[in-house]
């Protein structure tokens, strides 16, 4: 079970990556072309917060519950989590940096539902998507991060 969600937590980045990129543009090209804002923008949105808040839930049970949680793991004596690079990146910086993003992506779409100008709507919504982004790429475990916390860019490859 933990290999199959560890899988879809990582084929779920790719949809959240693209459903990101999609609304930055639909944010952007909003933005600087003074569009009105749709309902299919504002579901866009909410797909995208939905993929990334899923994803960060099968990443809360795999920190505290899967192959390495910190439940199931116990570290060498008298070693501490934040000097082992593989434990630190994935018990702290990965969750926490994961945790902003999806935080500005629920930003983001909550601009949706408020009731300003589509100009400051799209506005608003492109920087924190901007920022959920940016956040996303620094956290995800890359294959040229090294050996140590460095994942495939597809599960089982």
């Amino acid at each position: 079970m933990d290999t199959g969600l560890l899988h879809l937590h990582n084929l779920l980045r790719w949809v959240i990556l693209v459903l990101l990129l999609v609304s930055m543009f639909k944010a952007y090209s909003g933005w600087t072309g003074k569009k009105a804002f749709t309902p299919g923008v504002k579901k866009l949105w909410l797909f995208t917060m939905i993929s990334g808040h899923i994803t960060l839930l099968i990443g809360l049970y795999q920190v505290a519950f899967g192959r390495f949680g910190f439940l199931k793991t116990t570290l060498p004596e008298g070693e501490s989590f934040m000097k082992n690079k593989f434990f630190r990146f994935f018990w702290m910086e990965h969750p926490v940096t994961m945790i902003l993003a999806i935080v500005f992506l629920t930003m983001a779409h909550g601009m949706a539902k408020k009731a300003v100008p589509d100009e400051v709507k799209y506005k608003k919504a492109f920087t924190f998507f901007l920022l959920a982004f940016v956040l996303i790429l620094a956290g995800v475990p890359w294959p040229f991060r090294g050996l140590e916390i460095g994942r495939p860019l597809f599960p089982g490859m």
